[in-house]
């Protein structure tokens, strides 16, 4: 809603397509709640990433899933989208495929972790292969001078009252992810 899940997407699309040979696109999952208190939330114009339709997620060969988080699960708007993959999940067109994880809390209490174990049963129930970063990002993960959002689970950051932007450090650690889940996924459409 205020551009803190994008702006480590754009991040996640950058790593994503820094390993030869992977093509990375970013979506948007249509927004469910109406312009009226979109306006009274002070949200902002969406911006002009494409949204995106579940039948759409068949073409991809990995994912990498970003959401803010709402009470410590999934934002309304993914879920709503992913109940939405009902003929995918019957027909099991994402099993065995690649799937990670990001998100952005209000604070640092505000369900990181719990979010990335709510999304989870979202890619079990498909199939898909849960990628985590664990401690992958080196020294990154054990920062503890400065605020970082993240976690084994993903990339993260801490939103605040929305007026706090993704740092430097949030912001390598989404790079890493994408350059990390991609270069898994070449690996795996390789040995297919």
């Amino acid at each position: 809603m205020y551009g803190h899940v994008e702006k480590l997407a754009e991040e996640i699309k950058k790593g994503a397509s820094s390993v030869e040979g992977v093509e990375a696109k970013l979506w948007q999952v249509p927004e469910t709640l109406p312009k009226e208190v979109l306006g009274k939330m002070s949200a902002p114009p969406k911006s002009d990433v494409p949204i995106i339709t579940p039948d759409e997620l068949s073409e991809a060969d990995g994912f990498v899933f970003g959401f803010p988080t709402r009470f410590g699960m999934m934002a309304a708007q993914f879920k709503a989208f992913l109940d939405a993959t009902g003929g995918l999940w019957r027909a099991q067109q994402l099993a065995g495929k690649p799937a990670g994880i990001f998100y952005s809390t209000g604070s640092q209490g505000g369900g990181q972790e719990t979010t990335a174990l709510t999304a989870i049963t979202q890619l079990v129930h498909h199939g898909m292969i849960f990628v985590p970063i664990g401690y992958t990002f080196g020294a990154g993960m054990f920062e503890m001078e400065k605020v970082k959002g993240g976690s084994p689970y993903g990339a993260g950051t801490f939103a605040g009252d929305g007026s706090r932007q993704p740092s430097e450090l949030e912001l390598e650690q989404a790079f890493h992810q994408g350059k990390y889940i991609a270069a898994i996924t070449k690996k795996l459409k390789q040995a297919a």
